[in-house]
C-alpha cells in the first residue's frame, strides 16, 4: 500500500504537542522513539527528544519528531516544520519517484537501509517542498 502522510517537525516539544493532539482528536500514539535510542551521536541534552512518533486518528495519521540540528537532516528554520512523507510497497517505485522529485531540487539523505529496518531518504524539491520516502520491508528489486 502506498500513502502520503504529513510529517511535523517540532522545536523540542514534539512529545507535548503529540499528546495534545492525541487529546484533541481522540487518537492513539504508536511507537515513540527518542534520539538517544538511536545509534546516532546525540548531544546529552537532546537524547530524550523525539526521533519519531505516529498519532493515528480518524482513519489516518500524522507522524512527527523534534528537529535535531546536529544530524544535518532536519534544520530548525522557518518553513521547515512540515514534511510530506511518502510510504511505498515497492523499492523500484520509490526509487523512480525519488529520482523524479529530486530534479532541480536537493537531496538531504539518499535512499538507503536504516537501523529501524525501513529503506528511507529525504529531499527538497525545486519548489522548496520537503519530502520523506519510506519503504517498510522493501529490498532491492
Amino acid at each position: 500500500m502506498q500513502n502520503l502522510t504529513p510529517y511535523l517537525m517540532f522545536n523540542g516539544n514534539c512529545e507535548e504537542a503529540m499528546n495534545f493532539y492525541k487529546e484533541c482528536f481522540g487518537g492513539e500514539l504508536g511507537y515513540m522513539g527518542r534520539y538517544g535510542d538511536s545509534p546516532m551521536e546525540v548531544p546529552p541534552e537532546q537524547r530524550d527528544k523525539i526521533m519519531h512518533v505516529e498519532l493515528k486518528f480518524w482513519g489516518g495519521s500524522i507522524i512527527a519528531s523534534d528537529h535535531m540540528d546536529c544530524t544535518g537532516y532536519t534544520i530548525n528554520t522557518d518553513g521547515a516544520n512540515i514534511h510530506l512523507s511518502l510510504g511505498f510497497d515497492s523499492d523500484r517505485k520509490m526509487a523512480r519517484t525519488f529520482k523524479r522529485l529530486k530534479r532541480g531540487g536537493s537531496v538531504t539523505m539518499e535512499l538507503r537501509e536504516q537501523f529501524w529496518g525501513d529503506k528511507f531518504g529525504m529531499l527538497t524539491d525545486r519548489f522548496g517542498i520537503k519530502w520523506m520516502f519510506s519503504c517498510h520491508g522493501c529490498k532491492e528489486e
